[in-house]
C-alpha cells in the first residue's frame, strides 16, 4: 500500500497570497471585512474566512463601509472603482499573474486590437478580463467558438490562466494556420502548467488517482478531466467525508493530487483518511506497527523519549556519566509541557493537523491524567537530584503557565501583547530554550554542581536541534498559524527566508559541536555527534525536493533525530 502526493497539489502562490491577505486583514483591522465575490473556489476556506468575521458581497451598495477584499480572481477597473466610490478600503487580492493578462488586454484594447479570450464565459476571472477589454473582447470556450468568430483585422489571443494546456495548444496551432498575423500570449499560469504536467506523471505512476478541490474550481475540474484521460480510474472529492474507496478498485498505489485553491488541511485529512482505510488492507504486524506509531507521536510520548536521548547526549559530550534522574526530568517534564500546550492551545490544530486535533479530543481525560502524572513524575526524579531541581522545575512550569496567560489586559492599539505567546515568533525560541534547559543545563548542575565552559556550546547545539525541529514544524503548520492569528517566525520571515536559516543553522551546529570536540571542550563524542545537524540539513533538502507528506513518516523521522542522538551516544560509550 502507497499513497503518493503530488509536488504541485495545494494552493498556488496567488491563492496563498489572496488568502494570506485576507486573514492578515481579519487579524490586524477592526472595522468590517468582506470579499467582494468569494474569495476563491473552496467552500471550506470561505467557511474559515466567514469564520473570521470575512462576509462576501456579490453586489456593490450604494454607501459601504469597512475593507473589501478584490477575489483572487481580479474584478472588472468599473467594479474596482465602484467600491472605492461606495466608499470601501479597497484591499486588491489579484493573482500577481491574472494581472499580468489584464495588463496585456488594457494595452492592446487601447491601440484597436480585439481581444480573444480563451476560457469559461462564466468564470469570474473572464469576466474580470472582460472589463479591461471593453467593446473589443470576446470569449471562445471551445474550437466551434473560435472558428465562429469573425475575421479581424488586428487581434489578440490570451487564455484564462487556468486553461487546459493542451486546449490553449491546439489553439495556437489554428491560429498559425488561419490568422497568423493575430498575437498569441501564452498566459497560462506556470503552476497550472506544471500542475496538469504532473497529474498525467502521477497517474502514469499509481493505480488510481484522487483530485481534492472544489467542484466550481475549474483548475481542479480540469485535473480531474485529465487524469480520467490516462484511463486510471479518478474520482473528486471536496472532502474526505466524499471518499469512497470502492471506486478506486483494488489500487494498491493512490496518487493524490489537488486544485490551486485547495488548503493543506483538506489534503491532509484525505491522506489520512485515506491511509487509516488501505492500513487495512495489509497484515496485521503492519497495522500494530502503524497504530503504535501514531499513538507514540500524537501523544507526544515519542517525542520524550527523544527528550530522554538527548539528555543522555548532552551529558556524555559534557563528560558526565548520564544520570537517570536527570533523564527521567527531561522526559517527563517535556512530556507535561508539550501535552498541556496542545490540550490548551487546539486552535490551529483544526487545520495543522486534524488527526492530532481529533485525538486530543476523543482522549482529553486520559492526556489530562497523563499530565498530572507526568508532572508528579518529573518532580520526583528532580526531587532525587536535590530541592535545587525541585525548584528550578517548579520555576521553569510557572514560566510555561505565564507563556499561556494574559499579563496585561487587552487594549486596542496596544504596543504590547497582552500573552507572551502573542509575541511574533516567541514560541519556537522559548520551546528550544527550555528543551536545552533541561537537557544540557540540568544534567551539568547535576554533575558538576555548576555550568562549567563546556556546557555553553552543548546547550547552543541542543538549543540549535530543537529550534531547527520547532520552527520546520511551524512552516508545515503556516495555514493553520495564519487562521489562528499565530505570528511564527515563517509568517513573520517567509518560507523561503526560514528555509535557509535553518540550513545555516544546522551547519553551524554541526560545525560548533565539532570545533569544540577538536578544541577539547567536549568530548570527542562531539565529532560522531556533529552529523546530526547534517542529517537534518538533508531532510530539510529532501522537503524542499519532494514538498510536504500529510502522513506520520515526515513527522516521525524529523523526531528521531533526537533518538539517533542517544542511539549515537550509546554506541560510543560501548565502544569505547
Amino acid at each position: 500500500m502507497k499513497i503518493a502526493i503530488a509536488r504541485t497539489a495545494g494552493f498556488c502562490m496567488g491563492v496563498r497570497r489572496a488568502v494570506e491577505m485576507a486573514l492578515d486583514a481579519s487579524n490586524r483591522t477592526c472595522g468590517p471585512i468582506c470579499t467582494y465575490g468569494p474569495l476563491i473556489h473552496n467552500p471550506q476556506v470561505l467557511q474559515v474566512l466567514e469564520e473570521k468575521g470575512i462576509s462576501v458581497i456579490n453586489t456593490i451598495p450604494d454607501h459601504g463601509a469597512g475593507t473589501a477584499i478584490i477575489r483572487a480572481h481580479g474584478i472588472p477597473p468599473a467594479e474596482r472603482e465602484a467600491l472605492k466610490q461606495a466608499g470601501f478600503d479597497v484591499i486588491d487580492a489579484t493573482c500577481p499573474k491574472v494581472i499580468k493578462v489584464q495588463s496585456i488586454i488594457a494595452k492592446h484594447a487601447r491601440q484597436g486590437f480585439a481581444v480573444i479570450i480563451i476560457g469559461d464565459k462564466a468564470h469570474p476571472e473572464v469576466r474580470g478580463l472582460l472589463g479591461y477589454a471593453g467593446e473589443n473582447g470576446y470569449v471562445a470556450e471551445n474550437m466551434d467558438a473560435l472558428a465562429a468568430l469573425p475575421a479581424f483585422e488586428r487581434a489578440i489571443i490570451v487564455a484564462q490562466t487556468t486553461q487546459n494546456t493542451e486546449f490553449f495548444a491546439a489553439v495556437k496551432s489554428w491560429t498559425r494556420q488561419h490568422y497568423p498575423d493575430y498575437k498569441v500570449f501564452d498566459t497560462i499560469c506556470d503552476s497550472t502548467e506544471n500542475r496538469q504536467a504532473e497529474v498525467k506523471r502521477l497517474a502514469a505512476a499509481v493505480d488510481a488517482v484522487v483530485v481534492v478541490g472544489g467542484f466550481d474550481s475549474g483548475n481542479t475540474r480540469r485535473l480531474y478531466e485529465i487524469a480520467r484521460e490516462t484511463g486510471k480510474p479518478a474520482v473528486q472529492i471536496e472532502t474526505e467525508g466524499e471518499l469512497d474507496i470502492q471506486r478506486l478498485g483494488n489500487a494498491e498505489h493512490i496518487g493524490v493530487t489537488a486544485g490551486a485553491s485547495t488548503p493543506n488541511w483538506i489534503i491532509k485529512r484525505v491522506f489520512r483518511e485515506l491511509e487509516n482505510r488501505l492500513i487495512y488492507r495489509e497484515g496485521p504486524l503492519r497495522r500494530w506497527c502503524h497504530l503504535l506509531q501514531r499513538k507514540l507521536l500524537l501523544s507526544n510520548i515519542y517525542l520524550a523519549l527523544g527528550a530522554g536521548c538527548l539528555t543522555y547526549a548532552a551529558a556524555m559530550l559534557q563528560g558526565l556519566n548520564p544520570s537517570m534522574p536527570a533523564i527521567l526530568t527531561a522526559m517527563f517534564y517535556l512530556l507535561c509541557m508539550h501535552t498541556v500546550n496542545n490540550l490548551i492551545d487546539s486552535t490551529s490544530d483544526r487545520y495543522n493537523d486534524p488527526d492530532r486535533g481529533n485525538f486530543y479530543q476523543e482522549n482529553r481525560h486520559l492526556l489530562w491524567a497523563m499530565v498530572v502524572g507526568s508532572g508528579i513524575g518529573g518532580l520526583t526524579a528532580a526531587y532525587r537530584m536535590g530541592p535545587l531541581f525541585v525548584v528550578l522545575l517548579v520555576c521553569m512550569s510557572l514560566m510555561g503557565v505565564i507563556y499561556m496567560i494574559s499579563l496585561v489586559p487587552r487594549m486596542a492599539g496596544a504596543a504590547i501583547p497582552p500573552k507572551i505567546r502573542e509575541i511574533p515568533g516567541s514560541k519556537t525560541v522559548l520551546v528550544a530554550l527550555a528543551w536545552g534547559l533541561v537537557t544540557s543545563i540540568v544534567p551539568a548542575i547535576a554533575g558538576f554542581g555548576s555550568i562549567r565552559p563546556e556546557t555553553v556550546p552543548v546547550f547552543a547545539w541542543a538549543v540549535s536541534l530543537v529550534f531547527i525541529r520547532t520552527a520546520f514544524f511551524d512552516i508545515l503548520d503556516m495555514q493553520g498559524s495564519r487562521i489562528a492569528g499565530k505570528e511564527t517566525i515563517p509568517i513573520l520571515l517567509g518560507e523561503n527566508r526560514t528555509m535557509y536559516l535553518l540550513k545555516l543553522l544546522s551547519v553551524l551546529a554541526a560545525g560548533l559541536i565539532s570545533l569544540s570536540a577538536l578544541a577539547g571542550w567536549v568530548s570527542p563524542l562531539g565529532f560522531l555527534l556533529g552529523i546530526l545537524p547534517l542529517f537534518m540539513l538533508v531532510f530539510l533538502f529532501s522537503y524542499e525536493r519532494r514538498g510536504f507528506s500529510p502522513g506520520l513518516r515526515q513527522v516521525f523521522l524529523m523526531e528521531s533525530h533526537f533518538i539517533l542522538a542517544g542511539v549515537l551516544a550509546g554506541l560510543w560509550a560501548v565502544l569505547s
